[in-house]
């Protein structure tokens, strides 16, 4: 008897697809035939394509900022959660989601399509807010450095898609730079 799958199998293999083959990917017929089973396991967990894209978001924008900040909560100081958003934000999602390429396919599909677009904003909306949060409580006001710490990390995401290299290193030197200059300010 074939393993029975989860909604969250197919949010996973849909974070894959989408990383190998596009958007394109996102549909039942090609998602059972990377998973080995039927559309009628698709169904079951999702009632049309629409449905299942909209899922797919949620579950992204929930491990692309709800999870994160939840982990980062457990630092004591702004400095020591900087430093962690560098290293997990550098070393991309784990591998059974998509890895490094998964956040630049995603963006890739935001410019497709509508919904995925206002999800994106959403997500980098609330990161930003963070770490201008995080800035703020270090007496750092500037909401150009924000923008600019950001801007590195989607541009570090999207270079390694082509050279699958973890972007911890650099956008944890970015931080400590920043901050060094900050201190160098006081």
């Amino acid at each position: 008897m074939a393993q029975r799958l989860s909604k969250d199998d197919w949010l996973q293999a849909g974070c894959v697809a989408l990383t190998e083959a596009g958007p394109k990917a996102l549909k039942a017929e090609p998602l059972a035939r990377r998973l080995g089973t039927t559309k009628g396991s698709f169904y079951w967990h999702f009632e049309d394509v629409p449905t299942f894209h909209r899922a797919l978001m949620q579950m992204w924008k929930n491990r692309a900022y709800e999870d994160i900040v939840t982990l980062l909560d457990q630092q004591d100081s702004p400095v020591l959660k900087l430093r962690q958003l560098a290293q997990i934000a550098g070393s991309g999602a784990p591998e059974e989601f998509g890895g490094l390429g998964l956040e630049p396919a995603i963006r890739a599909w935001a410019r497709e399509s509508e919904a995925v677009a206002q999800a994106v904003g959403d997500v980098d909306r609330k990161r930003m807010g963070y770490v201008q949060e995080l800035f703020e409580a270090i007496g750092l006001t500037n909401p150009e450095l924000t923008r600019l710490l950001y801007a590195a990390f989607v541009g570090m995401e999207e270079l390694s898609t082509h050279d699958q290299a973890d972007n911890s290193s650099a956008l944890g030197t970015l931080v400590d730079l920043i901050l060094a200059l900050h201190e160098a300010d006081g």
